[in-house]
């Protein structure tokens, strides 16, 4: 089974930056761990025994770092969120300080095809995220919605079922609900800021959109019908232009000519 840890450079096996840093942390260990238990054998397989062999830790140290469970699966919620971050990496962000992709030397190759290179994120980038009064059209938004989703569904498939596990214990959980949320929280409000920089009139709205759409093509690749079938860049930029279109308001398509039409008929094999 693939490790629910990013496999895609720049991180390591266990979602570390490569040999140069530092080791990882126990906590980290712990997390990862976890994480990789969840998809290889469900909640049921979660226990603190279980994690301190697959992390290769002397008996008792999962259960001194977390005691309880509900200590253990707030663990891996938060190596969850510390992961996604780092697929959905913030400084990819439209108006987000640092270089972008186009930036980068490697930026045409970076996803294999003519429009790859171009700004990331999705319902689940990092911390940072256009300040205030900042604009962007809604290309920018596009490709970084299409760009980071993309990568997870390709690169990092198994976090989505370490998510779902995680998400659906929630459900039964009140304490771990709560933790959950507030920890996803991190995750939508960068959306919500850069559906307002694109000229969005409800932007709080249109991220509750976006974020439900971007949820059901993931759930649909990872663990429904089409599991097989994982869209291409320009499938997913295709679905997230017509949203778009449809949130923003009359015209021409993000990056479409006034008599374009939408999205010149690519279709996309998995959308919501």
């Amino acid at each position: 089974m693939t490790s629910a840890t990013p496999s895609a450079a720049p991180l390591g096996p266990r979602g570390s930056q490569g040999a140069a840093d530092a080791p990882a942390s126990r906590a980290d260990r712990i997390g990862d761990a976890a994480l990789d238990l969840l998809v290889e054998r469900g909640m049921r397989g979660l226990t603190h025994r279980a994690v301190d062999e697959r992390a290769g830790l002397p008996q008792g140290s999962t259960s001194n770092h977390a005691r309880t469970r509900q200590a253990l699966l707030e663990t891996a919620v938060r190596r969850q969120v510390q992961l996604e971050s780092r697929v959905l990496t913030p400084d990819e962000l439209p108006g987000a300080a640092g270089p972008g992709p186009a930036d980068r030397p490697d930026a045409a190759a970076a996803d294999g095809g003519p429009d790859a290179g171009t700004g990331t994120a999705h319902a689940g980038a990092g911390a940072a995220h256009p300040g205030a009064g900042t604009r962007f059209d809604a290309d920018a938004l596009v490709d970084a919605l299409s760009l980071a989703l993309h990568r997870y569904l390709t690169d990092h498939r198994a976090l989505l079922v370490s998510r779902y596990e995680l998400a659906l214990e929630a459900t039964r959980r009140p304490e771990l609900r709560a933790f959950f949320d507030t920890a996803g929280s991190v995750f939508h409000r960068p959306l919500v800021a850069m559906t307002a920089a694109a000229g969005s009139t409800d932007p709080e709205r249109h991220a509750l959109s976006l974020i439900a759409w971007c949820e059901g093509l993931m759930f649909s690749c990872a663990a429904g019908s089409f599991h097989a079938a994982v869209p291409s860049r320009a499938e997913l930029r295709t679905g997230f232009e017509e949203l778009l279109r449809g949130m923003l308001g009359p015209g021409p398509g993000p990056g479409q000519p006034e008599s374009g039409g939408a999205a010149g008929g690519r279709g996309g094999r998995c959308r919501a």
